[in-house]
């Protein structure tokens, strides 16, 4: 795959086009009812600043978490923003985010925020900021699952890094663009420094026997094909992260 058919990938999915749209929404609002300079940039610049940590967060300790596949309410939103993904890291349907999860988050982690800061304007900066940060994540979370290789290094071993994540142990490296905060919290890792893979890299911890207790991620799923032998080796990254 060029980067350009990754593009047009990316450009056609419905969640970038819901994205976009409330983008231009969002712009629209903000004409009608401008926020002041200094409460846009500051609103614009909280956005931007939070959002790598926001994202490790509900990563790390919500999609990642056990609390949400335990309660049946929760199960089937649990299932569709990241158990399939993590059971078929490359299926392009599961690859974005779900819009019934990822706006209401953006509204409250960034919208409100913004209402604070600049009032019905700077909410919508806010909240414009805040879709084109997913768009940006989107993309880049693109590239690091679909058959495209990067020639830039940087790319490259963010890429390496996250595949890190889906192929060898989902316990670490939970950023996307950056992994500032991975290192922050001490959960950035090369594959070299953990020799053994989690035995629950596909599952997320939802096993047969977790599913015996808590049967309603299962009674929702369908079996995965077997993975062709030789298939994680060649998703893995190199040990040098390239």
């Amino acid at each position: 795959m060029t980067l350009g058919e990754l593009t047009v990938a990316y450009l056609r999915h419905h969640a970038i086009v819901a994205y976009l749209a409330l983008v231009a929404v969002s712009a629209a609002l903000f004409a009608w009812h401008p926020a002041g300079a200094v409460p846009t940039v500051a609103t614009i610049a909280l956005v931007v600043i939070a959002y790598p940590l926001i994202w490790y967060v509900l990563h790390r300790w919500v999609l990642h978490s056990h609390w949400m596949f335990r309660t049946p309410l929760l199960s089937g939103i649990w299932k569709r923003i990241h158990y399939d993904h993590h059971r078929d890291p490359n299926h392009l349907e599961v690859l974005f985010g779900a819009l019934y999860t990822t706006l209401p988050t953006l509204l409250l982690v960034a919208a409100v925020p913004g209402w604070l800061i600049g009032g019905t304007g700077g909410a919508a900066a806010g909240f414009a900021t805040g879709l084109l940060c997913t768009c940006v994540y989107e993309f880049f979370h693109c590239i690091q699952h679909l058959s495209y290789k990067p020639r830039v290094r940087w790319l490259a071993t963010m890429k390496a890094r996250h595949m890190e994540h889906h192929f060898h142990d989902e316990t670490g490296n939970f950023g996307i663009t950056n992994f500032a905060w991975d290192r922050v919290f001490g959960t950035l890792y090369r594959r070299v420094e953990r020799p053994a893979k989690s035995p629950t890299v596909f599952n997320l911890g939802y096993t047969d026997a977790v599913a015996v207790q808590y049967p309603w991620v299962a009674r929702r799923s369908h079996p995965i094909p077997a993975r062709p032998r030789g298939a994680d080796r060649r998703a893995r990254p190199s040990p040098d992260g390239g």
